[in-house]
């Protein structure tokens, strides 16, 4: 099971993991996450300058964000990604989220394979509200079939190049694992969630019955999205997420 910390503002707790982001959040007692979609996506500089106007109508400070979900042109390289992950940190840095060189805020970035944008942009974004009742209220950051933070996601990921049915299926199996892994860490299970979602341009119907068993024997929606991760080498994301509200809200010019 995974450890957690608070976050600066002392309104959620996140489980550590690389510098780009954490392995997911859950609101502290006194707290709970609230999250905004966008109608459409904006470009990233755009949706930050929109983080920071919301928060601050809504009395929040900056160190209230929690969780972002980004939209992506096209997969990155293993270095693409990185540089962009080194900017993003970075003005996540400015903002004093950042622990030194711990990212609380729980991420999911994927690449829509059809309708892309036209740079990576903001789907998204969470943040703690003050709420006494005691709420299930969490993120789990996306993850593709990769563990986090070794020497490169080539090195670790589960059959890679493998489109196979056998393949998908492995890959599967090890995202769910981890999002099991990050829901106990968070002192949740599958019960709580009330979003679960797919990233895959590859056959999900096969693994209904099995596989994703632990939300569909509850009755919960899958939402299957088809997209890609954020790397070229990684086939299949998964995030979850369990929130009392969630609203919508416009960018305006």
């Amino acid at each position: 099971m995974y450890s957690t910390r608070t976050s600066q503002d002392g309104s959620y707790r996140f489980i550590p993991a690389v510098y780009q982001y954490s392995g997911g959040v859950a609101a502290e007692p006194g707290f709970r996450i609230e999250r905004a979609q966008l109608v459409n996506p904006v470009p990233l500089d755009r949706g930050l300058q929109l983080i920071e106007a919301h928060l601050k109508q809504a009395g929040r400070p900056l160190a209230a964000l929690c969780a972002c979900e980004l939209r992506s042109p096209e997969p990155f390289s293993e270095g693409g990604f990185d540089a962009f992950n080194r900017l993003y940190a970075a003005r996540l840095d400015q903002w004093g989220v950042l622990q030194g060189q711990v990212n609380p805020v729980a991420r999911t970035n994927i690449c829509p394979e059809i309708g892309k944008p036209d740079a990576v942009s903001l789907h998204a974004f969470s943040y703690t509200v003050p709420d006494d009742a005691a709420r299930v209220s969490f993120v789990v950051a996306g993850s593709g079939e990769a563990p986090e933070g070794g020497a490169g996601y080539a090195q670790g990921t589960i059959r890679p190049g493998d489109a196979s049915p056998d393949g998908v299926r492995a890959k599967a199996e090890w995202v769910m694992g981890e999002m099991e892994h990050r829901l106990a860490g968070l002192g949740y299970g599958w019960g709580d969630a009330t979003v679960a979602n797919i990233y895959t341009v590859r056959d999900i119907h096969p693994l209904l019955a099995d596989v994703l068993l632990p939300i569909t024997s509850l009755g919960r929606a899958v939402t299957w999205h088809f997209s890609r991760p954020p790397v070229a080498v990684l086939d299949y994301e998964m995030d979850v997420r369990g929130l009392p509200r969630e609203i919508v809200i416009e960018a305006r010019a």
